[in-house]
Protein backbone atom coordinates (compact mmCIF):
# COMPACT_ATOMS: atom_id res chain seq x y z
CA UNK A 1 0.00 0.00 0.00
CA UNK A 2 1.26 3.40 -0.72
CA UNK A 3 1.26 5.66 2.67
CA UNK A 4 -0.87 8.73 2.20
CA UNK A 5 1.82 11.06 3.08
CA UNK A 6 3.74 9.50 0.18
CA UNK A 7 0.89 10.10 -2.18
CA UNK A 8 0.44 14.23 -0.73
CA UNK A 9 4.10 14.53 -1.62
CA UNK A 10 3.85 12.70 -4.82
CA UNK A 11 1.18 15.06 -5.95
CA UNK A 12 3.16 18.33 -4.71
CA UNK A 13 5.83 16.93 -6.95
CA UNK A 14 4.16 16.59 -9.81
CA UNK A 15 2.07 20.01 -9.00
CA UNK A 16 5.43 21.87 -9.34
CA UNK A 17 6.75 19.94 -12.29
CA UNK A 18 3.55 21.08 -13.91
CA UNK A 19 3.30 24.58 -13.45
CA UNK A 20 7.32 24.89 -14.44
CA UNK A 21 7.10 26.02 -18.17
CA UNK A 22 7.40 23.30 -21.11
CA UNK A 23 5.46 22.26 -24.50
CA UNK A 24 2.06 21.84 -22.49
CA UNK A 25 1.84 24.89 -21.62
CA UNK A 26 2.48 26.90 -24.51
CA UNK A 27 0.82 25.05 -27.32
CA UNK A 28 -2.37 25.03 -25.07
CA UNK A 29 -1.95 28.68 -24.39
CA UNK A 30 -1.56 29.32 -27.96
CA UNK A 31 -4.50 27.06 -29.15
CA UNK A 32 -6.57 28.37 -26.54
CA UNK A 33 -6.12 31.75 -27.81
CA UNK A 34 -6.81 31.39 -31.31
CA UNK A 35 -9.37 28.40 -31.44
CA UNK A 36 -11.06 29.02 -27.91
CA UNK A 37 -11.49 26.78 -25.33
CA UNK A 38 -13.56 23.77 -26.82
CA UNK A 39 -10.50 23.28 -29.29
CA UNK A 40 -7.99 23.61 -26.15
CA UNK A 41 -9.93 21.37 -24.31
CA UNK A 42 -10.17 18.55 -27.15
CA UNK A 43 -6.05 19.32 -26.87
CA UNK A 44 -6.03 18.23 -23.21
CA UNK A 45 -7.88 15.75 -23.38
CA UNK A 46 -5.64 14.35 -25.50
CA UNK A 47 -2.24 15.46 -23.71
CA UNK A 48 -4.16 12.84 -20.51
CA UNK A 49 -4.28 10.06 -22.77
CA UNK A 50 -0.60 10.67 -24.05
CA UNK A 51 0.24 10.76 -20.61
CA UNK A 52 -2.01 7.60 -19.06
CA UNK A 53 -0.23 6.00 -21.79
CA UNK A 54 3.16 6.66 -20.58
CA UNK A 55 1.85 5.72 -17.03
CA UNK A 56 0.47 2.02 -17.96
CA UNK A 57 3.75 1.90 -20.43
CA UNK A 58 5.76 2.55 -17.28
CA UNK A 59 4.01 0.16 -15.24
CA UNK A 60 4.70 -2.86 -18.20
CA UNK A 61 8.39 -1.71 -17.83
CA UNK A 62 8.32 -0.21 -21.19
CA UNK A 63 9.36 2.82 -20.10
CA UNK A 64 12.53 1.69 -18.87
CA UNK A 65 13.31 -0.43 -21.91
CA UNK A 66 13.54 2.92 -23.91
CA UNK A 67 15.70 4.48 -21.20
CA UNK A 68 17.94 1.61 -21.62
CA UNK A 69 17.83 1.66 -25.17
CA UNK A 70 20.41 4.15 -27.34
CA UNK A 71 18.42 3.76 -30.63
CA UNK A 72 15.23 3.84 -29.04
CA UNK A 73 15.56 6.67 -26.30
CA UNK A 74 17.07 8.97 -29.37
CA UNK A 75 14.41 8.85 -31.51
CA UNK A 76 12.07 9.43 -29.20
CA UNK A 77 14.25 12.41 -28.28
CA UNK A 78 14.57 14.11 -31.93
CA UNK A 79 10.99 13.08 -32.88
CA UNK A 80 9.46 15.01 -30.37
CA UNK A 81 11.65 17.76 -30.79
CA UNK A 82 10.89 17.84 -34.44
CA UNK A 83 7.61 17.50 -33.96
CA UNK A 84 7.74 20.86 -30.89
CA UNK A 85 8.96 22.86 -34.11
CA UNK A 86 6.37 21.71 -36.36
CA UNK A 87 3.66 22.63 -33.67
CA UNK A 88 5.42 25.64 -33.03
CA UNK A 89 5.85 26.74 -36.97
CA UNK A 90 1.83 26.28 -37.48
CA UNK A 91 1.17 28.15 -34.60
CA UNK A 92 3.41 31.20 -35.94
CA UNK A 93 2.25 30.41 -39.77
CA UNK A 94 -1.24 30.82 -38.53
CA UNK A 95 -1.61 33.25 -36.34
CA UNK A 96 -3.70 35.51 -38.43
CA UNK A 97 -6.00 32.33 -38.53
CA UNK A 98 -8.25 33.36 -34.98
CA UNK A 99 -11.77 32.33 -34.82
CA UNK A 100 -14.25 33.83 -33.21
CA UNK A 101 -15.11 33.71 -29.63
CA UNK A 102 -18.14 31.55 -29.63
CA UNK A 103 -17.67 29.30 -33.05
CA UNK A 104 -18.29 25.65 -32.21
CA UNK A 105 -15.40 23.46 -32.57
CA UNK A 106 -15.71 21.48 -35.50
CA UNK A 107 -15.72 17.52 -35.14
CA UNK A 108 -12.69 17.10 -37.35
CA UNK A 109 -11.25 20.32 -35.50
CA UNK A 110 -11.45 18.89 -32.20
CA UNK A 111 -10.10 15.45 -33.13
CA UNK A 112 -7.02 17.10 -34.83
CA UNK A 113 -6.68 18.98 -31.09
CA UNK A 114 -6.63 15.98 -30.15
CA UNK A 115 -4.41 13.78 -32.05
CA UNK A 116 -1.39 16.71 -31.66
CA UNK A 117 -1.76 16.60 -27.70
CA UNK A 118 -1.86 12.90 -27.69
CA UNK A 119 1.28 13.11 -30.20
CA UNK A 120 2.66 15.88 -28.11
CA UNK A 121 2.89 13.28 -25.03
CA UNK A 122 3.90 10.34 -26.71
CA UNK A 123 6.97 11.66 -28.13
CA UNK A 124 7.55 13.89 -24.94
CA UNK A 125 10.74 12.54 -23.64
CA UNK A 126 10.31 14.21 -20.44
CA UNK A 127 7.39 12.05 -19.83
CA UNK A 128 9.78 9.11 -20.28
CA UNK A 129 12.23 10.50 -17.96
CA UNK A 130 9.65 11.06 -15.10
CA UNK A 131 8.04 7.87 -15.52
CA UNK A 132 11.93 6.24 -15.18
CA UNK A 133 13.39 8.69 -12.59
CA UNK A 134 10.81 10.54 -10.67
CA UNK A 135 7.54 8.30 -10.17
CA UNK A 136 9.67 5.37 -9.14
CA UNK A 137 11.04 7.65 -5.82
CA UNK A 138 7.48 7.22 -4.19
CA UNK A 139 7.03 3.49 -4.73
CA UNK A 140 7.12 1.10 -1.86
CA UNK A 141 9.31 -2.27 -2.03
CA UNK A 142 7.75 -4.93 -0.50
CA UNK A 143 4.21 -2.73 0.01
CA UNK A 144 2.00 -4.22 -2.91
CA UNK A 145 2.87 -4.92 -6.45
CA UNK A 146 5.05 -2.83 -8.31
CA UNK A 147 2.84 -2.16 -11.48
CA UNK A 148 -0.56 -1.52 -9.42
CA UNK A 149 1.44 1.20 -7.51
CA UNK A 150 2.87 2.59 -10.79
CA UNK A 151 -0.69 2.85 -11.97
CA UNK A 152 -2.20 4.58 -9.27
CA UNK A 153 0.62 7.19 -9.39
CA UNK A 154 0.33 7.57 -12.29
CA UNK A 155 -3.33 8.20 -12.31
CA UNK A 156 -2.52 11.32 -9.40
CA UNK A 157 -0.15 12.39 -11.79
CA UNK A 158 -2.59 12.42 -15.13
CA UNK A 159 -5.06 13.79 -12.93
CA UNK A 160 -3.10 17.06 -11.60
CA UNK A 161 -1.50 17.64 -14.98
CA UNK A 162 -5.17 17.38 -16.56
CA UNK A 163 -6.42 20.21 -14.04
CA UNK A 164 -3.34 22.68 -14.47
CA UNK A 165 -3.51 22.34 -18.16
CA UNK A 166 -7.13 22.44 -18.23
CA UNK A 167 -6.72 25.84 -16.03
CA UNK A 168 -4.51 26.67 -18.88
CA UNK A 169 -6.98 26.89 -21.27
CA UNK A 170 -9.42 28.60 -19.43
CA UNK A 171 -7.46 31.34 -18.54
CA UNK A 172 -6.15 31.80 -21.98
CA UNK A 173 -9.88 31.76 -22.91
CA UNK A 174 -10.27 34.52 -20.28
CA UNK A 175 -7.47 36.21 -21.96
CA UNK A 176 -8.88 36.31 -25.15
CA UNK A 177 -12.15 37.66 -24.20
CA UNK A 178 -9.86 40.63 -22.69
CA UNK A 179 -7.91 41.63 -25.48
CA UNK A 180 -10.05 43.82 -27.50
CA UNK A 181 -7.81 43.55 -31.01
CA UNK A 182 -7.15 41.14 -33.03
CA UNK A 183 -3.23 41.99 -33.58
CA UNK A 184 -2.50 41.79 -29.43
CA UNK A 185 -4.45 37.88 -29.83
CA UNK A 186 -1.65 37.41 -33.07
CA UNK A 187 1.40 38.85 -30.89
CA UNK A 188 1.09 37.37 -28.01
CA UNK A 189 -0.10 33.66 -29.88
CA UNK A 190 3.32 34.42 -31.86
CA UNK A 191 5.31 34.74 -28.68
CA UNK A 192 4.02 31.94 -27.61
CA UNK A 193 5.04 29.75 -30.80
CA UNK A 194 8.65 31.13 -30.80
CA UNK A 195 8.59 30.13 -26.25
CA UNK A 196 7.73 26.74 -27.77
CA UNK A 197 10.35 26.49 -30.52
CA UNK A 198 12.77 27.18 -27.82
CA UNK A 199 11.47 24.34 -25.38
CA UNK A 200 11.74 22.29 -28.60
CA UNK A 201 15.84 23.05 -28.86
CA UNK A 202 16.13 22.87 -24.99
CA UNK A 203 13.96 19.74 -24.78
CA UNK A 204 16.45 18.44 -27.56
CA UNK A 205 19.66 19.54 -25.69
CA UNK A 206 18.26 19.09 -21.83
CA UNK A 207 17.56 15.16 -22.34
CA UNK A 208 21.12 14.12 -24.44
CA UNK A 209 22.98 11.47 -22.95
Amino acid sequence: MIALWTLLTFAATCVIIEITPGPNMAYLAALSLARGWRMGLAAVAGVAVGLAACGVAAALGLAAVIDNSAYLYEALRWGGAAYLLWLAWDAWSSADDIAPEDAPAHDHAGVSAFRRGLVTNLLNPKAAVFYVAVLPEFLVLGGGRIAIQTLVLSAVYVVIATLIHASIVLFASRLRRVIVKAEQVRRIRRILAAALAIIAVWLAWSTAR
